[in-house]
């Protein structure tokens, strides 16, 4: 994975600034942050559209905006592309947009997969420093205590990340500020824990397996910053 501009690395320099947005776990390895769930703010005119598919809201413009107490029009048809009308998934990711009328839930989803990439790709590397710009401070400590005891032994993880077979937004939730936004991610990876001496610990060099992993990605909506971390990890089985 919030996470704003959250659609990530064009350019080493857009890939610092736009980095820390999403998404913490085990298995894999990983390239250079960025913030994948970000994109650049569209001007008010744009967002505001003209209602003619009956599927636009008015609502207060947030706080500090150019027109103080004016109004915004937010479309939901970004949301109703990836969530039924009138489901529960549909219902929060509506609250979301109405939090944060930038909020696209497909972009966010592009975001969240490139993110899941680089985080893979960053534990089973050993970088702190990228995960600690993508991870909250919770998951980063359950990351970096893995990557030390790893170390500690002489260990080391290969890992080769093939793709993304299947990605979704599974639930999203509004809690006060804080946008909650939790994806399914199917993977393939080839991974493995090797010794100082190479003879293979756990998981196979050469075979391809499915990942299935649910991630959790947070963002306070009123914050400037546009990037969302990694705040929940589990997985499913296949």
């Amino acid at each position: 994975m919030s996470f704003g501009t959250i659609f990530f690395i064009v350019l080493a320099a857009i890939v610092l600034f736009q980095l820390r947005n999403v998404l913490g776990r085990r298995t894999g390895h990983e390239r250079p942050p960025f913030d994948p769930y970000s994109r650049p703010e569209r001007p008010r005119e744009e967002v505001a559209g003209n209602g003619a598919n009956g599927n636009v809201v008015t609502l207060p413009q947030r706080r500090g905006s150019e027109e103080g107490e004016g109004y915004a029009r937010v479309s939901y048809e970004a949301v109703d592309k990836v969530a039924k009308p009138g489901s529960a998934l549909n219902v929060e990711l509506r609250r979301i947009r109405d939090a944060d009328p930038n909020f696209e839930p497909g972009e966010f989803l592009e975001g969240a997969k490139v993110a899941y990439e680089m985080i893979v790709n960053g534990f089973a590397d050993g970088d702190r420093q990228l995960l600690k710009n993508l991870l909250s401070a919770e998951v980063y400590d359950g990351f970096e205590r893995a990557i030390a005891e790893r170390e500690r032994l002489g260990q080391r993880m290969q890992s080769s990340f093939i793709g993304i077979d299947d990605a979704a937004i599974i639930s999203a939730e509004l809690k006060d500020r804080e946008a909650l936004v939790t994806v399914l991610i199917v993977s393939q990876l080839i991974s493995s824990v090797q010794d100082a001496s190479g003879a293979v610990l756990d998981g196979d060099p050469e075979t391809v397996v499915e990942v299935r992993d649910i991630w959790t990605f947070a963002r306070d909506t009123r914050s400037r910053d546009p990037n969302w971390k990694l705040v929940g990890t589990e997985s499913e089985e296949s």
